[in-house]
């Protein structure tokens, strides 16, 4: 009898299957529109506590351009009394590494200049990156996302932060409510729709069309059958940074990175270079981002000699690969000459003099290099692992791992958790700093909502003629049940003189390069700034209207 009485104690399902808002939510959403109906009342607007417009800022992908952009335009709201209108701040691969930096700060949204400083801090010594390394190295699912996680945290956003999301859960409602968004890989490219995109907040975790939830605390601790096997720690932010900003993890993206002689017309597929590709374009971006933890400069000079053997190695096989040979020839090659690269690093690594440095190394080659060649990322224990229900994807039900990779990959801002009656928002302020054709992140999600039957605001098509050389600010209204939405590029007509200069500054400031000079981050910053000021009336006027948009939505509600 004590044990079914323990049993009805905790007979919460451990999944939670509903399209509504987890009650941990919708409490925070009730007391933060109390911070929204304030910041109203101070810009002049009349709005009743039942009329709070639901209005979010979506923040794009595009990595440390996206991280930077998205602190510059947070700044500027702040500056204008426009931040704590939002409800929600939603992020999607780069824009989540600032995210999950400034959320550190329980009061980030009125400490912005903190929150600014912290993006030129003083770092993070390697040190602490192979320590926090040797940990997850001990643990089952460790892959190349813990890598890719701690380096972008050292050596890009400087801090590691090692607390959990699920911390934020029972903070107060000064900052807006933090959603972050990730894809499921395997779903990804063969499954349906509703098993893609996977949002994971302060309380829950799950897939956004399916409807299932775990709380974020129990994200990868294992499940079979709908029931909790074993509770396993939760993943820190340093991780998470990791899982939703690992746009290397998809091989496609390697593709960017082909050197012209890799891809020679009718020499077969280019598929035969591709693990060649990832091992070289993985170690590039890693030994950058190792060179941003580190300030001793016979250390650099080191860093700076293994990149040379890496480039020498290329360059080595370039006239090889030119000569004519059929598909398998290419595959061997391609395989021979990633075991050449890694067993360079390897030599390089033991001729280091003993002393600190080398024993990070030696531990980072340790744990990286059999990771590169298996090309493992975002491993995650999976909680609908034979769950029985016929609406999971039978893509999902059969294993017991998922892998959770960068969102950016589907569509770069972060629209799907946004879309529909869950949390029936308003208006979306839509910064955008994506490479690529500008629009596109639009147009992919007007497809997304029309394959899962959710509304979206009509786009004209005229408008995306203008891609090449785009205004700074663009409104798209919604009629009834669709959100309007303010979309912003980065780089548009106002701060560039025309295409050519637009294109040029997408290729200084691009997606893959080394981390940002604090030139750099300054002048993304500044442009970002300088986007939302140029447009506070715009911004007013649709704040403004999504306030009678609520309160005639309201009207005629039953």
């Amino acid at each position: 009898m004590d044990n079914m009485e323990g049993n009805t104690a905790t007979s919460k399902k451990p999944i939670r299957q509903s399209q509504s808002l987890c009650a941990g939510e919708q409490e925070y959403v009730h007391k933060r529109k109390r911070v929204v109906l304030e910041s109203l009342s101070s810009l002049g607007i009349n709005c009743t506590a039942d009329s709070v417009p639901h209005i979010t800022l979506l923040a794009s992908g595009g990595g440390q351009r996206a991280a930077v952009g998205l602190v510059g335009s947070l700044d500027q709201m702040e500056k204008e009394g426009l931040l704590d209108c939002l409800l929600y701040l939603g992020g999607v691969s780069g824009s989540t590494w600032s995210m999950s930096s400034i959320y550190s700060d329980p009061q980030w949204s009125i400490n912005m200049n903190t929150t600014v400083s912290s993006l030129s801090g003083p770092g993070v010594e390697l040190e602490a990156v192979s320590a926090w390394l040797g940990e997850r190295a001990k643990e089952e699912h460790f892959s190349l996302t813990d890598i890719w996680g701690v380096l972008t945290s050292a050596g890009i956003m400087k801090q590691m932060d090692l607390r959990h999301l699920s911390d934020e859960a029972s903070r107060n409602t000064t900052n807006p409510y933090p959603i972050y968004s990730a894809i499921e890989k395997h779903c990804f490219s063969y499954g349906p729709t509703e098993g893609k995109w996977f949002e994971v907040s302060p309380h829950e975790a799950g897939f956004t069309e399916l409807g299932l939830f775990i709380e974020t605390s129990l994200l990868g601790s294992k499940f079979q059958s709908g029931e909790l096997l074993e509770e396993m720690p939760e993943m820190d932010m340093v991780k998470l940074q990791g899982v939703l900003g690992c746009a290397l993890a998809h091989e496609e993206t390697m593709m960017v990175f082909i050197p012209p002689w890799l891809n020679v017309i009718g020499q077969g597929d280019d598929d035969a270079a591709e693990e060649y590709l990832r091992v070289y374009n993985s170690l590039h971006k890693l030994v950058a981002l190792t060179r941003s933890t580190i300030k001793d400069p016979t250390a650099l000079s080191e860093l700076d000699k293994l990149q040379k053997i890496l480039e020498d190695v290329m360059k080595h096989n370039a006239s090889t690969w030119l000569e004519p040979k059929g598909l398998e020839e290419r595959k061997h090659l391609s395989e021979q000459w990633s075991m050449e690269l890694l067993a360079a690093v390897e030599t390089w690594s033991q001729s280091l003099e003993d002393g600190a440095f080398k024993t990070h190394i030696s531990l980072l080659t340790k744990k990286v290099l059999p990771k590169i060649m298996a090309w493992e990322w975002g491993t995650t224990s999976n909680f609908l692992y034979q769950y029985q229900d016929s609406m999971v994807p039978t893509c999902l039900r059969s294993q017991e791992r998922f892998h959770l990779v960068d969102a950016g990959l589907l569509i770069n801002v972060a629209y799907p958790p946004f879309l529909g009656k869950k949390r029936d928002i308003d208006l979306i302020i839509a910064p955008e700093y994506s490479a690529g054709n500008m629009f596109e992140t639009l147009t992919l999600a007007r497809d997304y909502a029309a394959a899962v039957k959710k509304p979206f605001p009509e786009i004209d098509d005229n408008i995306l003629e203008e891609r090449d050389w785009p205004k700074d600010c663009y409104v798209f209204e919604g009629k009834e049940s669709e959100p309007s939405i303010i979309y912003m590029p980065l780089f548009n007509r106002r701060n560039c003189k025309d295409a050519e200069e637009a294109k040029a500054k997408m290729e200084e400031f691009s997606t893959f390069q080394l981390p940002f000079s604090q030139e750099k981050i300054e002048f993304v910053f500044e442009t970002a700034k300088a986007n939302i000021r140029n447009n506070k009336e715009t911004l007013l006027r649709e704040i403004h209207k999504a306030v009678v948009h609520r309160h005639k939505r309201k009207s005629v509600l039953p």
